[in-house]
C-alpha cells in the first residue's frame, strides 16, 4: 500500500473516531465566546451600598452593557440607562473624616456629594481640567492638581490657593554678550573718553540696583528642564508636596508591521524596546510650601546602595564598576495627619526596596525596612517590576506603617512602629496575603488570601494590629469579593474549576450564606458534562512537590497518549479549583480527554501562588527548573497512568510557547510533538521590565541569555513541530519566530511547520484564527502520538 493512501486511511479513521468519541469539537469550543452563555465582570457598589453594578450582557447585545440589582430585591437584574450612568456617583472619590462626604473629579470638574442628603454640589468648573481633589486635614479644604501644579481651595471662602509654582524647561536669564578683545578695548576707551556717556551707564545700573532691592519678593518658580513631573502628593496638613522627577531616554525602539491595516497600506506599529534599554531615570523630590523652596533628596546614603549582584562572580575577567544603582521612587505616602512621611524605593535591576522615612525639615532620607533578594523582588503586593504598585500606607494612628513582604517565604501584611523600629508579620504562614485594606473605623483588617489551600482565595477579616482571622467566604473555588462602602455586604464573583463566574450576595458575616444573583450559563454549554480536573502533586528530581490540573479518560477510551500543557506569562497559577483565564485550552483539554488523551497541566517553577523560592526557581535559566518540572510531570504519568513515552505531545502559548520549543529542542527523547504558540525564541529580544529582572541584562549576564533561549538549541529538533504565531503582535515580536525558522532552515531541518495569523496580536481574537490554530494542534497530536 503507499505510504500516502495509509496515512490518509490513517487519519480518515481517527478524525472519525474522534467525531465519535466526543460531543465537543474545536469549532465548537473556539467560537465566538457567547456560546456559552453571558457571565458578569467588572463589579462595584453604589455609593450607598443599596445597589451592585457589573457589566453583563443577558439580551446578547454586541457588548456588554452596565446593570444593577438592589440588596433588597436581588432577584430583579435592570440595565442601567446612559442618563442613570452618567448621574452615578464615583464610589473611588476621596471621603471626609467622618465618612459623609466625597469629593471626586467628572470631566475635568470637580464635585462634593453629601452622603446624608444625597445632593451633588459643583465646587469648581474652570478653563482647564482638575484632577485628583483630595481632603485636607480638618476637612476645611482641599487640594487638587491642575496644570502640573498643586492647589488649595477653601470650602468655607471659596478662594484659591496656588501651591506650587512648577514650570517646564529651564530659566531664561538676560545674559550680557561677551565681547571680542577689539570690542572690549573699544568699549573702555569710549566711556572714558565721553563722560556724559559713562554717567549715563551709571546712573542706569543704579537705577535698575534699587529697583531690584525694592521690589516684592517673587514666588519660586521650580523649573522642570527636562524633565516630568510625575506622583505630585500633598500633605494634608498642606505644609509639603512630595513629587519625582521622569527623566526619559531615547532608545532604538522596535517597530512591528501591520500588512492588514484598512488602508491598504503596510502600516508600522509602535511597539517596545528590547530588554538593556531601561527607557527612563527618576529623581525623588520634596516641596517646602511654607518656605516656598523645593529641591531634590539626596539618596546616595541607602544601605547596599552600590551593592554587586552574586552573578557577577561568573564573570571574573570582567572589571565591575562600584557605582550606585537607578533608584526609582514611589509618591510619598503621608501621615494623615501630615506629619510624617515615607517612601518605598526601587533599585533598577529590582534587587532592592527600600522603605524610608523622610525628614521633612530637613529632607533627608532614614531606611526603616529593606528589601532585598539576589534574583528579584516580587510577590502580591510587592510589586512585579520596579514600576509596580505597593501595597503600603498608614495606620490610624500616624506611628505605624504596613507593607508586605517576602521575608518569610510568602507575601504576608506586616505593619512597623517607625519610633521604635518593631516590626510585626500579621499573617504568618505557608500561603500568600491579597489586596489588605483597612475597614472605615480603622479597628480590622480586610483582605483575600489563600490560607485554605494554594488553589483556593477566600476574604478574611482581622484585628488591625493582628489576631484570629475570621474567614467570611465559604464557597471552594475563587471568591473575588467586592465590599460594600457601608461594610454590611460583599458582592462576590464566584467561580469554580468547571463553573465560571458568577455574582453572589453575603453579608458580612462568617455564618451567613451566599445568594446566588445571576446565572448565565447558557444551554449549550450547560448540556455538556465539564470536567473537574484532579488537583495532584508530583515529585520533582529535586524533591519539590509540583502542583498540576490532571484530566484522565475513562479507561475504555484511553489510547495511552498523553499531552502536557504549559500555561503562559510564566508567573501564573492554573493548578487551581476556579474557573481558569485559559478556558478555552480548559475545554480543549475536555475534548483532547473524550479522546483518550491523558492531559497534565503544571504550575512549574516560576509560577505564581506558591511563594518566594518557587517565583524565583527560574533564575538566571529559563528552560531549567521550569522544562525539568514538565520532564518530571511525564515521569509521574509513566509511573502511575500507563503512559507510552513514544507518544507525548506538548504545546503552549507565550512562555508556554518557549517552554515547548525548549522542550522538544533538549527533551526530544521525552516530547515527540509540540505547538509552541506565540513564543519567545530568544529572550534577548523580549521587553525589558519582565525580561531584565529574571535574567538580568544581555551584556551583564549574556550566560543566562545563552541558556535560556530556544534559538541557541535549534539543532535538537527531533519530533514534529508547529510553530504559530500572530504578525501582528507587540509582546512578543512576529520577528521572533522569523528568526529561528531561518535557523532551522539553515540547520536543515523538516519536521516543522509554521502558521501565521496576519490579523492578531499577542492574544487571539478571532474565532476563526482560534479554530485553525487548534484544529492545527489536534491535527499535529493525533498524527504523532497515536499508533499508526
Amino acid at each position: 500500500m503507499p505510504r500516502y493512501l495509509f496515512a490518509f486511511l490513517f487519519l480518515s479513521s481517527v478524525l472519525s473516531l474522534n467525531a465519535q468519541k466526543s460531543d465537543l469539537s474545536v469549532k465548537k469550543i473556539m467560537q465566538d465566546t457567547d456560546w456559552m452563555g453571558n457571565f458578569p465582570s467588572s463589579v462595584k457598589w453604589g455609593i450607598h451600598s443599596e445597589n451592585i453594578y457589573f457589566d453583563y450582557n443577558p439580551e446578547g447585545n454586541p457588548a456588554d452593557s452596565l446593570y444593577r440589582v438592589s440588596i433588597k430585591n436581588p432577584e430583579k437584574i435592570v440595565q442601567v440607562s446612559a442618563e442613570d450612568q452618567r448621574s452615578m456617583i464615583p464610589t473611588s472619590g476621596d471621603f471626609n473624616s467622618s465618612g459623609n462626604k466625597t469629593v471626586y473629579s467628572r470631566n475635568g470638574d470637580i464635585f462634593i456629594y453629601d452622603l446624608d442628603s444625597r445632593e451633588e454640589k459643583e465646587l469648581l468648573d474652570l478653563s482647564f481640567s482638575i484632577e485628583d481633589p483630595q481632603f485636607l486635614a480638618g476637612d476645611t479644604a482641599l487640594s487638587f492638581e491642575a496644570e502640573m501644579n498643586a492647589f488649595k481651595y477653601d470650602l468655607e471662602t471659596g478662594s484659591i490657593t496656588q501651591l506650587t509654582h512648577f514650570k517646564s524647561g529651564s530659566e531664561k536669564k538676560e545674559e550680557e554678550k561677551k565681547l571680542s578683545d577689539k570690542e572690549e578695548w573699544l568699549k573702555s576707551e569710549n566711556l572714558e573718553l565721553l563722560k556724559v556717556v559713562n554717567q549715563r551707564k551709571l546712573d542706569k545700573e543704579n537705577s535698575k540696583a534699587y529697583r531690584e532691592s525694592n521690589k516684592e519678593k517673587e514666588d519660586f518658580i521650580f523649573y522642570l528642564q527636562d524633565k516630568e513631573l510625575r506622583n505630585l502628593e500633598v500633605s494634608p496638613n498642606a505644609k509639603y508636596a512630595g513629587f519625582s522627577l521622569i527623566k526619559r531616554k531615547t532608545g532604538k525602539e522596535t517597530i512591528v508591521p501591520d500588512y492588514v491595516d484598512e488602508s491598504g497600506y503596510t502600516v508600522d506599529l509602535d511597539a517596545r524596546e528590547k530588554v538593556g534599554n531601561m527607557n527612563y531615570t527618576a529623581e525623588l523630590a520634596l516641596y517646602d510650601l511654607e518656605r516656598d523652596t523645593a529641591y531634590v533628596i539626596d539618596i546616595s546614603g541607602l544601605p547596599g546602595l552600590k551593592d554587586l549582584p552574586e552573578y557577577t562572580k561568573d564573570y571574573p575577567d570582567k572589571e565591575w564598576e562600584e557605582k550606585e544603582r537607578e533608584v526609582i521612587p514611589s509618591k510619598f505616602y503621608f501621615s494623615n495627619n501630615g506629619e510624617k512621611a515615607m517612601v518605598n524605593l526601587r533599585s533598577s535591576d529590582n534587587k532592592d526596596r527600600w522603605i524610608a522615612m523622610v525628614d521633612l525639615e530637613k529632607g533627608t532620607l532614614k531606611t526603616i525596612e529593606r528589601q532585598h533578594d539576589e534574583a528579584w523582588l516580587a510577590g502580591p503586593g510587592i510589586g512585579y517590576t520596579y514600576y509596580g504598585l505597593a501595597e503600603m500606607g498608614w495606620l490610624p494612628d500616624n506611628e505605624h506603617i504596613y507593607f508586605q513582604s517576602e521575608e518569610s517565604g510568602y507575601s504576608h501584611l506586616y505593619i512597623l512602629n517607625v519610633k521604635t523600629g518593631k516590626k510585626k508579620d500579621l499573617t504568618p504562614g505557608d500561603y500568600e496575603v491579597f489586596d489588605p485594606m483597612i475597614s472605615k473605623d480603622g479597628k480590622h483588617w480586610y483582605f483575600t488570601s489563600s490560607k485554605v489551600h494554594a488553589g483556593e482565595r477566600h476574604f478574611y477579616k482581622m484585628p488591625l494590629m493582628g489576631g484570629k482571622m475570621v474567614q467570611l467566604t465559604k464557597m471552594t473555588g475563587k471568591n473575588e469579593v467586592r465590599l460594600s462602602p457601608d461594610e454590611e455586604n460583599m458582592a462576590i464573583l464566584h467561580s469554580y474549576m468547571n463553573q465560571p463566574e458568577e455574582l453572589f450576595l453575603k453579608k458580612t458575616d462568617e455564618k451567613a450564606e451566599a445568594r446566588q444573583i445571576t446565572s448565565g450559563k447558557s444551554q449549550e454549554f450547560s448540556s455538556y458534562p465539564w470536567r473537574e480536573p484532579e488537583l495532584i502533586k508530583f515529585e520533582a528530581r529535586d524533591g519539590a512537590m509540583v502542583p498540576a490540573r490532571l484530566y484522565v479518560p475513562e479507561e475504555s477510551v484511553k489510547n495511552d497518549a498523553a499531552v502536557v500543557f504549559v500555561h503562559g506569562a510564566g508567573y501564573l497559577q492554573n493548578a487551581h479549583k476556579w474557573w481558569s483565564s485559559y478556558f478555552r485550552e480548559y475545554m480543549f483539554h475536555n475534548l483532547l480527554t473524550d479522546l483518550g488523551y491523558t492531559v497534565i497541566d503544571i504550575d512549574y517553577r516560576g509560577s505564581a501562588g506558591y511563594g518566594r523560592d518557587w517565583r524565583t526557581g527560574i533564575y538566571r535559566h529559563m528552560g531549567g527548573k521550569d522544562l525539568t518540572d514538565q520532564v518530571d510531570g511525564v515521569k509521574y504519568l509513566l509511573e502511575n497512568h500507563d503512559i507510552d513515552l513514544s507518544k507525548v505531545g506538548i504545546y503552549g502559548g507565550s512562555y508556554g510557547g518557549f517552554i515547548t520549543l525548549m522542550a522538544m529542542f533538549t527533551e526530544a527523547e521525552t516530547f515527540k510533538a509540540g505547538a509552541a504558540l506565540r513564543s519567545v525564541t530568544d529572550w534577548a529580544h523580549y521587553n525589558h521590565g519582565y525580561t531584565s529582572n529574571i535574567l538580568n541584562e544581555p551584556s551583564k549576564d549574556p550566560i543566562a541569555y545563552r541558556r535560556s533561549s530556544p534559538i541557541y538549541f535549534a539543532e535538537g529538533l527531533e519530533g514534529d513541530l508547529l510553530i504559530a504565531h500572530g504578525m501582528i503582535d507587540t509582546n512578543v515580536h512576529f520577528q521572533d519566530v522569523v528568526r529561528l525558522a531561518q535557523r532551522l532552515i539553515e540547520l536543515g531541518k523538516e519536521d516543522w511547520e509554521m502558521a501565521v495569523y496576519p490579523v492578531e496580536g499577542h492574544g487571539f481574537v478571532e474565532p476563526s484564527s482560534w479554530t485553525d490554530e487548534y484544529r492545527r494542534i489536534l491535527e499535529l497530536f493525533n498524527e504523532n502520538l497515536l499508533e499508526k
